[in-house]
């Protein structure tokens, strides 16, 4: 009988690690057109800023840019946005303060942010990596367009 108190317990911690968060989404129009990876206007530059991990599925991590939240991630989502070509902070909300990447973003380029989800004392952080163009667009593929605020 203990044992299965304690395969019950396990089976429910399990099912809270490993379950989905979900995000208000965005138009699939407007998902399929960013999919096409248009370069953005010369003086601007395109952020791709995505979340592909499965760990940590059950958890949403607010993104900002400059100190502006965009909205929170789950897993196999992305945010869009344009900005000025120039230095940029983008941020991730992690288990005890923001994680922080310095971008200088030249203008007529895309960029391609993923965001990782780790282990962490109390509940999972998160960590901020530009990738290859290459990588980014394969990975794009398998996510979806999350609504911004």
């Amino acid at each position: 009988m203990h044992s299965r108190i304690k395969m019950f317990v396990g089976s429910i911690g399990f099912a809270f690690l490993t379950g989905c968060a979900s995000v208000p989404m965005g138009a699939p129009d407007a998902d399929a057109k960013l999919k096409t990876f248009s370069a953005p206007p010369q003086d601007q530059a395109g952020l791709y800023i995505y979340r592909d991990s499965f760990a940590g599925q059950g958890l949403k991590k607010t993104v900002t840019v400059d100190g502006k939240a965009i909205g929170e991630t789950a897993n196999r989502v992305y945010f869009y946005r344009l900005v000025n070509a120039g230095s940029h902070t983008i941020g991730t909300e992690s288990e005890f303060s923001d994680n922080l990447i310095n971008l200088v973003a030249v203008g007529g380029k895309n960029y391609y942010i993923r965001q990782s989800i780790k282990m962490g004392v109390f509940v999972g952080g998160a960590s901020l990596t530009v990738v290859p163009e290459a990588v980014g667009q394969a990975h794009l593929q398998k996510c979806e367009l999350a609504a911004s605020q």
